[in-house]
């Protein structure tokens, strides 16, 4: 169990067994089962205007209630983790006062549950939390979300994903924070094309999880080829939580690849970049968003020998990174979160996915609406929106969402703990004429 915070926090995690036990045991509701709004509620000091709500609003104590399904027990946990944690550092500096993030006096209330990434228990634990929340601030792992969506366009609940799949983008209800996964596989091949200097000394790979996230690293990765005159060599799938990847990485080295794509979990990165050392293969390695985690700079995790070749492509920013909201973020981080898991990117992820979600509720609240469509309709509101100075700006106001196209790739800079930029922000050459990013 982490330690306690001094902040409004309900926590229900999955690893209480009595937790997770109900949980699991309430029925998925069915379409007919759709909740009966509450009567609308108003400011609690007579003489203020009317305020309109529905869902996790209390407005006489200024408290939200939001909805967190993390993956803390299962095969992506080492992201779930630190993920977590950056929602509930954002709840508790809100808490404290005076972070300016929302009008003083409010407060936020966390509903959490563990799926362990899990699509059924996503779904057992969505509805076990639906009715006590204005919205859902995490819902952690692209096949977590996917079987939530006709039900949060049912309840007019928006979830904010853990995830940059493009699937995501498509609907109005789980709006993204960055580049998708495609985008970022393009991103890639341009870099290996520069890295080699032409695409006629490029044999291209890629080990893609064989889902929705691994779905858009083949197909961006794949077209930038094509535009590239880029051939692709091999191609394998993996499974979240697969132990072997000795046949994987032979084949990658039978085919004679020279650039490989990782579009898998963190979790598979370590084991596969370990096997290919022990077969005395180094490839150029490139990696989407969730094939790293910061405990890879931690030498007892892994040997930083196997990153020899290793670049990170993304469109988000890493901790303490040069920017202008980084100090008071890691003043939160210090203040909230160091006791609950070790400096990560993805608490620094979760945390400014938060600040935009927290902006939404904002515009609605001064709006005097904070139902659960009139959340979304300030939502999509938001344009050129900077997280508080932690990430590229950002746009919800078109649909399907076209978050941004902007991608980079990094070195890790081990002796540092932190990144070294080899290709700048830009937008895919494969990507003309231009696209929005869910396209």
């Amino acid at each position: 169990m982490l330690a306690p915070r001094p902040c409004v926090l309900r926590r229900a995690h999955a690893v209480s067994a009595l937790a997770l036990g109900l949980a699991l045991a309430l029925p998925a509701c069915s379409k007919s089962d759709a909740p009966t709004p509450p009567e609308k509620g108003a400011a609690a000091n007579t003489g203020a205007p009317a305020i309109a709500t529905d869902y996790g609003v209390d407005l006489a104590n200024k408290v939200i209630t939001l909805g967190a399904l993390n993956d803390e027990s299962g095969p992506a946990a080492a992201l779930g983790k630190p993920y977590a944690v950056g929602k509930r550092i954002l709840a508790a500096q809100v808490n404290a006062g005076g972070s300016g993030i929302l009008p003083e006096g409010w407060k936020i209330e966390l509903v959490e549950r563990d799926h362990q990434y899990n699509p059924q228990k996503s779904v057992q634990a969505y509805n076990a939390i639906k009715d006590q929340v204005l919205f859902i601030a995490t819902s952690f792992g692209t096949p977590n979300t996917l079987p939530l969506r006709d039900m949060l366009a049912r309840d007019h609940i928006v979830a904010f994903p853990a995830s940059l799949s493009s699937a995501m983008a498509a609907h109005p209800n789980t709006p993204p924070i960055g580049p998708n996964y495609r985008v970022e596989a393009m991103r890639a091949m341009d870099f290996a094309v520069e890295q080699a200097g032409g695409a006629d000394a490029v044999k291209a790979a890629i080990v893609y999880q064989k889902d929705d996230y691994g779905q858009d690293g083949l197909e961006g990765w794949t077209a930038a080829a094509e535009a590239a005159g880029v051939t692709i060599v091999a191609q394998s799938t993996v499974a979240p939580g697969q132990k072997d990847y000795t046949a994987v990485v032979t084949a990658l080295k039978d085919a004679g690849a020279t650039h490989v794509l990782l579009t898998v979990l963190a979790s598979a990165t370590g084991p596969i970049l370990g096997s290919a050392a022990q077969l005395g293969y180094q490839p150029t390695w490139l990696a989407n968003t969730p094939a790293w985690i910061d405990r890879f700079y931690d030498p007892s995790v892994i040997p930083p020998t196997v990153f020899k070749n290793f670049y990170f492509v993304s469109g988000l920013s890493y901790w303490n990174e040069d920017l202008p909201g980084m100090k008071d973020f890691l003043a939160a981080y210090e203040a909230y979160g160091k006791d609950l898991h070790p400096p990560d990117l993805y608490i620094l992820g979760s945390y400014v996915q938060g600040r935009v979600a927290l902006e939404a509720f904002r515009r609605a609240l001064e709006a005097g609406d904070v139902t659960r469509p009139a959340y979304l309709e300030a939502l999509q509101s938001i344009a050129d929106y900077d997280g508080g100075g932690l990430i590229q700006p950002i746009s919800l106001t078109q649909q399907p969402y076209a978050t941004s196209v902007l991608t980079r790739v990094l070195a890790p800079d081990f002796e540092a703990r932190s990144w070294t930029e080899a290709a700048p922000y830009a937008v895919p050459t494969a990507m003309s004429p231009p696209q929005t990013a869910a396209e």
